[in-house]
């Protein structure tokens, strides 16, 4: 049975979502100021291996992932440039959606954006208002925190503590330093919407609230994110979203990935942060490395262990996927029906590993290992003579399980691929000269080729190359 662990419980807890074999999903979105960084792809592959797993073991997901198109830092870069907040988000949803794709994470099923929910945000509002929880000063809301006595459970604080620990401007506004804004009246030159309480724009937390309430309702199965949004945004999310509701548990598991950062990098935070300035973006990643070896390395460890991005190890993954790609060459459709029951069995011993691992809090680099061992024994059935046909059940695993990780298995495009018909001249050049006994020639043949970045591997069906 799938075991997730929750950052509300700090355990693992068995999956029974509220309906059976349905689950809805949401997950923390891109913040549409600036492109995003590898660090952001992370989580986004996390979730969607997750949602992948779900689907391979039968259920029914309904994923969304929201876009923040109005907020302090969206706003003062349109005023930079002289443009509106829509034409800066659409440009960055365009981006993300290219380098998504790109990356082989699949599509939300549903993606609200902050500014499409402003009636629900209000709505909101006004019931919060209603029961106690919120109150009005100048045009803001702002939500009474003291009033909700579970504030602090996601991240396991208390509110003392994080008083005393905080920098909290002075505001007179506020009843009490803690509170904070769930809307915001506006300044000049600011976007902003009418409300009861004159013209204004939401806070950052309540527009995920908002959005959930919109996709899903007032409960959903799984709320992801990464760790650095469990204080104070997902805290408060809970907090308005069950004072409003009604105490209802607002999320049942909250799943939170761990961060990642550069090498070396020694900034306060720790972390690729855009504001801070250490950062990968996404697309000068996938100029040096393949979408299946970013995803193969940032599956490589559990995602709640932090993790170190090196241009190395991701080039280490590329080799390892090397090894997987060349156990699914050439193979062909299994019909279902094994001829080799050793190698089946194989294959299903692999599938049992591969369902073990992640339903142990989706523990991907297990899976990964399993798919390892399976390729090692393909390849070394292979070399032993194994037919296609032989070969085919295991192959059909490799690829099937691969692709739950979201790995293609496909060959990367080459700069050779044009001289390919030349290539395969040389090959035969050098069978005819290993023939006729002149190995000398003939190493020398592929030595020449390795030089240019093509690597020869004899097999027992034959020489094939690949573009190192």
């Amino acid at each position: 049975m799938l075991r997730i662990y929750s950052t509300l419980t700090r355990q693992k807890e068995d999956f029974v979502p509220h309906t059976p074999k349905q689950v809805s999903m949401y997950v923390c979105g891109p913040n549409l100021y600036d492109p995003i960084h590898v660090g952001h792809a992370f989580s986004y592959i996390i979730f969607d291996t997750v949602k992948r797993y779900l689907r391979f073991s039968g259920y029914q997901v309904r994923h969304a992932q929201n876009f923040t198109d109005i907020e302090d830092r969206i706003i003062a870069k349109a005023q930079k440039e002289n443009q509106s907040i829509q034409a800066i988000a659409d440009v960055y949803i365009k981006r993300f959606m290219d380098e998504m794709d790109a990356l082989n994470v699949q599509r939300a099923d549903a993606y609200p954006r902050a500014t499409g929910v402003i009636p629900t945000i209000i709505e909101i509002c006004q019931g919060l208002i209603a029961k106690g929880f919120a109150y009005e000063a100048h045009g803001d809301i702002y939500f009474r925190v003291r009033k909700d006595p579970d504030y602090g459970k996601l991240s396991n604080r208390s509110l003392d503590a994080m008083e005393a620990g905080a920098r909290i401007d002075v505001d007179e506004r506020k009843e009490d330093p803690m509170d904070f804004a769930l809307w915001k009246a506006s300044k000049p030159g600011e976007p902003s919407w009418d409300s009861p309480w004159g013209k204004g724009r939401p806070g950052w937390h309540i527009e995920c609230s908002a959005m959930n309430l919109d996709v899903h309702g007032p409960q959903i199965d799984i709320h992801g994110g990464g760790q650095d949004v469990i204080f104070p945004h997902h805290e408060n999310e809970i907090a308005q979203s069950e004072s409003y509701t009604g105490k209802k548990p607002f999320a049942k598991y909250w799943m939170h990935n761990a961060l990642l950062r550069l090498s070396g990098d020694t900034s306060a935070e720790d972390k690729m942060s855009r504001h801070v300035g250490n950062t990968l973006w996404v697309k000068d990643a996938l100029e040096k490395h393949s979408p299946d070896a970013i995803r193969l390395y940032l599956l490589s460890t559990h995602y709640r262990t932090p993790l170190a991005w090196t241009d190395a190890d991701v080039e280490a993954a590329a080799r390892g996927l090397d090894r997987l790609r060349a156990a699914v060459k050439d193979a062909i459709p299994f019909k279902g029906a094994a001829t080799n029951p050793e190698i089946a069995q194989l294959a299903n011993q692999t599938r049992e590993k591969f369902i073990a691992a992640m339903d142990d809090d989706f523990g991907t680099a297990q899976a990964i290992a399993a798919l390892y061992d399976l390729a090692r024994e393909i390849n070394r059935a292979r070399g032993e003579g194994a037919s296609p046909e032989d070969l085919s059940p295991a192959q059909a695993t490799l690829h099937e399980l691969a692709d739950v990780l979201g790995l293609t298995l496909k060959e990367p495009e080459s700069k050779l691929l044009g001289a390919a018909p030349f290539i395969e001249l040389l090959i035969q050049t050098r069978k005819d000269l290993r023939a006729a006994k002149q190995y000398a020639l003939a190493d020398k043949l592929r030595d020449e080729l390795g030089k240019l970045g093509v690597t020869l591997e004899d097999g027992p069906q034959g020489t094939t190359w690949k573009a190192g």
